[in-house]
């Protein structure tokens, strides 16, 4: 198996994956305080404004469709859905299931552990791409 995206590409996805997985709801989206009053709880609060899911979304909409499909194959890879072997068939439904890439990506809570045990069955990993901004 040989990705069309580039390594680098899945990389960021997957740290942007993990910064946006960080995220609680907004437990009080009407506040007035600061980080002193309410223990630095708004840094991690989903506001629907948070800058990792901004850039995950404009990643995958620079995608074209057949990376976008390997992003979610290699997630249903890592998550067990299909095993290495079965690459064909997982790329045929990624491009069933996913008619909203990002959507998909951003309901899955484990997107980033997913999309790196999936690299792992190709042996491949980020180690030594750098560090990611």
């Amino acid at each position: 198996m040989e990705l069309t995206i580039a390594l680098e590409t899945v990389c960021r996805i997957i740290q942007r994956a993990r910064e946006f997985e960080t995220l609680i709801p907004d437990s009080d989206p009407d506040e007035g305080s600061n980080a002193t009053d309410d223990g630095a709880v708004d840094a991690i609060e989903d506001d629907g404004d948070n800058p990792s899911e901004v850039e995950l979304r404009a990643i995958v909409d620079d995608l074209a469709e057949d990376e976008q499909a390997e992003v979610v194959a290699l997630a249903m890879v890592g998550r067990g859905t299909f095993d290495a072997t079965e690459w064909a068939e997982a790329l045929d439904a990624a491009t069933d299931e996913a008619d909203d890439v990002i959507e998909w990506m951003l309901e899955q809570p484990t997107l980033s552990t997913d999309l790196e045990a999936g690299l792992a069955a190709f042996d491949l990993s980020c180690d030594g791409i750098g560090t990611l901004v």
